[in-house]
């Protein structure tokens, strides 16, 4: 099953190869973490911190993956509207980009946590990222 909006092709520099997303939650974050060569992502398990100590964990996935760019989820309504989860993913997206100076990019997340629970994932947050990453690879021109 992929509910999954289809993104619209993304220009991204061939530069930029390796990648890691993020599913912003308020109380969970997923990550995975994938490269446009292979065009697939790895789940990684989620961080499971607010605030600073959310950006801690972040910093040290940063150091051991080592990406050229962040990619994030952000949630709409089904029909496309914004909502105040929206905001907080672009908020988050903003701090990211402010406090590591990596490019981020952003992938409509409409139903990636249903696909994540359908399928199975033991860790749904980073089932989710996952399927954010793969999406965005897939959108890469």
């Amino acid at each position: 099953m992929n509910a999954a909006p289809m993104a619209s092709a993304v220009a991204v520099p061939a530069s930029l190869s390796t990648f890691i997303a993020f599913d912003f939650g308020m109380k969970r974050t997923g990550v995975a973490v994938g490269n446009r060569i292979l065009g697939t992502a790895q789940p990684q398990a989620s961080i499971v911190a607010q605030g600073d100590a959310r950006f801690d964990h972040i910093a040290l996935r940063l150091k051991e993956w080592q990406p050229d760019a962040i990619v994030i989820g952000v949630p709409y309504h089904p029909d496309g509207a914004a909502h105040e989860n929206t905001a907080r993913a672009k908020k988050f997206g903003r701090q990211l980009h402010g406090r590591f100076h990596l490019p981020v990019f952003e992938v409509d997340e409409r139903y990636s946590t249903t696909e994540a629970i359908a399928s199975g994932a033991k860790d749904a947050d980073a089932a989710s990222a996952c399927i954010i990453l793969e999406q965005f690879l897939r959108s890469l021109t």
